[in-house]
This record gives structure tokens, sequence and C-alpha cells, in this order.
């Protein structure tokens, strides 16, 4: 599939169920397709049902299988009601991808109440809802591949950005808590932590502020979301067994 780099991981998870937050666009889409490529069923997961289908058909139209779930990652009777539709259509789930996430960016003076409940909300909270909904489902099976996306944002903080990076740095402590709780079942819980990835947030980025951010990398270049969805591959794999409550940073450089 094209969001998977020539020459890219050799990584087999046919037979399994994948389950992607965040999966119509971006890193969510590359992801998906990806893991869709490498031979799982692949549900689906976010609020745009239009955008979905279209990430759908791309995955049956490479000869994968994938189903749309349209559901709100804060909204708990959402989530559970979309784990237990997949759990309907496949019977299981061994993998799940947290990558839902949105911005509403303002110096922490001016940021209003609902500002910061929304990110939150949807880059922490719904996090913790769809890990406890297939938690039990992984336990039960005693496998399972839990990855969390959160962003060099909350390592390093950004001005403009206190309720995004707090969420993100939430799912730091969220997932290694989640690994010590899991890992006697044989279920993995691990972060990916993305830096500036080319997707439409970047691109809609003026020239200037693009090549400012690109001499802080020390790759000198934006990430391409095909890069994120290959580690995320081999976290979701089982050659990554003796890895969790671990974080990968995939940013070029910027945090060392």
């Amino acid at each position: 599939m094209s969001s998977v780099p020539s020459g890219g991981l050799s990584i087999d998870l046919s037979g399994q169920v994948a389950l992607v937050t965040g999966a119509s666009r971006g890193i969510g889409r590359a992801i998906a397709e990806s893991l869709g490529g490498w031979g799982a069923r692949v549900a689906c997961v976010a609020r745009n049902a239009d955008k979905l289908d279209e990430v759908v058909q791309a995955i049956r139209d490479a000869g994968g299988e994938a189903e749309p779930f349209a559901a709100d990652v804060g909204d708990r009777a959402s989530v559970d009601s979309t784990v237990e539709a997949v759990l309907n259509q496949w019977e299981a789930i061994h993998i799940l991808v947290n990558n839902a996430g949105i911005t509403q960016d303002g110096l922490v003076l001016r940021m209003t109440d609902e500002q910061w409940d929304d990110v939150i909300r949807t880059n922490l909270t719904g996090t913790f809802f769809f890990t406890r909904a297939v938690a039990r489902t992984m336990l039960g099976q005693r496998y399972g591949r839990i990855i969390n996306l959160s962003s060099v944002g909350g390592v390093t903080g950004n001005a403009g950005q206190a309720n995004y990076a707090a969420s993100k740095a939430g799912v730091l402590g969220f997932t290694k808590s989640v690994a010590r709780e899991l890992a006697t079942r044989g279920v993995t819980a691990n972060v990916v932590a993305p830096g500036f990835i080319t997707t439409d947030m970047t691109d809609a980025l003026p020239e200037q502020l693009r090549e400012q951010v690109k001499r802080q990398i020390p790759i000198r270049r934006f990430g391409e979301p095909g890069e994120i969805a290959q580690v995320v591959g081999f976290l979701a794999s089982r050659q990554a067994s003796y890895l969790t409550g671990q974080v990968i940073h995939v940013d070029g450089g910027m945090v060392m």
C-alpha cells in the first residue's frame, strides 16, 4: 500500500483484528491502511463517516479487510458500543491503536474551560475509554497490543498548547501504568511520540514557519505518516513481545 514505504518491515498480522481511532485522515489513515496491508482486519474508527468510507475502500481495494465504525472517542457510551460492535463483527480485538486527537490552541491566560476540556476529553480520556473497553477482551485471550499516540509536545511542551501538551503527557503516564497492570497476561502497551509529520495540519503552516521548524529537527525534514505506521506495525507484531511501557520517539531527533 502507498502508506507503507518501500523496503519496509516484513510484518504478518494475518488473522488479527486491529482497532484504529482517528483513522479517517493523516497518521491514523496511514496506520489503518498499513495494518490492513499486513493482513489485519481493521476496524476504522472516527467521527467523519464519509472519510472513513474512503479509508475502508482503500484497504479493500488493496486486498485487505476493513469496516467503518463512526464514534466519538470522548463519549463512554459511544466507545463501549463501538467495541461491542467490533467484537460482534470479528469476535476478537488483538491490536488497539489510540490515535484520535484534536488541538484547540491558545495561550494559557486566554484558554477557555471548553478548549481545555475538549482537548483532554478527546486526547486523554478517549484513550482511557478505549483501553478500558478493550482490555478485558485482551486479558481473556491472553494476548494484546496497545499502541497509544502521544507527541513530541507531550515531552517538551509547546507555547500555546498547554491543553494539548498536558493531554499527550498524560498519555505517557497512563500507558506506563497500563503496561504494568497487563503485562503478566501477554498484553503490551507502548507509546509512539511523533514529531512534525506531513499532514493537513502541517501543510497549513506558513512556509516561513515550516522552514523555521525544520531547522530545529536534526534530520532537517518533516516525517511522513507511513514512517509512523512502520513503528506502530512493529509494536503491533509478535516480534515486539518483550517491549512494553516504552515511549518510541519518531521525531527526526528532536528529543534525544
